[in-house]
């Protein structure tokens, strides 16, 4: 890992004091808990037909303690809302038990005006339907953690990274804030990270693939939204470090924050 990266997951890990979590009698062994992830695309699990694509979901077991095992229903193409309406919100609170965390990140697909199935307005709806999320989970004894939705790679003429999605990381911010659920603010870890990289080198983070480099996509592919293997561990890296910096893990929840993970050890069903 870069100097650059170490300190900007080490301030990350120093951004505030830690609750440890799970806390128990001194020396005792973790609970086993499960982190659910409710999200969109960037997160979900991809498939052998569509790699090299990766969600960061697949690589946030990496950075996790093995007492923690990951549930990933994030799924293309949704919503906050669609999400909802499908019923997989009821779903995840159908298994979520007490001392889960629920991960939350919306925010591609709301901003889709012309598709009333997925599209949420930041102030009113948007947050409406993310209160659904924290309501459940709390509901349930599990503690839920909004994440704002990571970056899609844009730059300006001089090459510094643009971020995209308008109103809806403030909204989310705002209530966080509003209601007292913890934030991982992936959106400006992840725009940081892109400017820190610039327009070519980003590229490898991304489904940037030339004519003939994957046989799923023998034309190659220009994907400034969707990972590989190396974005996705790296989206994956500042989501752990910033769950360990809002103290909802502690310093035995996570592993690797500091270390190289191969994108070899990434695999599509």
């Amino acid at each position: 890992m870069s100097l650059s990266r170490r300190r900007t997951v080490a301030a990350l890990a120093a951004a505030l004091p830690l609750v440890p979590a799970g806390a128990g009698a001194a020396g005792a062994r973790p609970r086993t808990a499960t982190v659910w992830i409710a999200g969109d695309s960037t997160a979900a699990r991809k498939y052998a037909d569509a790699a090299p694509e990766t969600g960061w979901g697949m690589a946030l077991p990496f950075f996790l303690t093995p007492h923690l095992t990951v549930a990933n229903h994030a799924m293309n193409g949704r919503s906050s809302k669609s999400f909802v309406d499908e019923g997989r919100l009821d779903t995840v609170l159908a298994g979520i038990r007490p001392g889960d965390l629920l991960l939350v990140q919306f925010g591609h697909n709301d901003q889709k005006a012309a598709d009333p199935a997925r599209y949420t307005e930041p102030w009113t709806t948007y947050r409406e339907h993310l209160l659904r999320y924290v309501a459940g989970a709390r509901a349930r004894g599990a503690r839920p953690v909004l994440l704002t939705p990571v970056e899609r790679r844009r730059f300006d003429a001089r090459g510094d990274a643009l971020p995209t999605h308008g109103e809806y990381p403030a909204a989310m911010r705002a209530l966080a804030a509003e209601q007292g659920v913890p934030l991982v603010d992936v959106q400006a870890a992840s725009l940081a990270e892109w400017d820190r990289l610039g327009p070519e080198p980003s590229k490898a983070y991304f489904t940037w693939l030339a004519p003939g480099e994957s046989p799923n996509y023998p034309d190659g592919r220009q994907d400034s939204t969707h990972f590989r293997p190396r974005g996705a561990i790296e989206v994956a890296r500042l989501v752990a470090a910033g769950l360990r910096a809002r103290g909802v893990l502690a310093a035995r929840d996570v592993r690797r924050l500091e270390e190289p993970v191969p994108a070899a050890w990434i695999t599509w069903p």
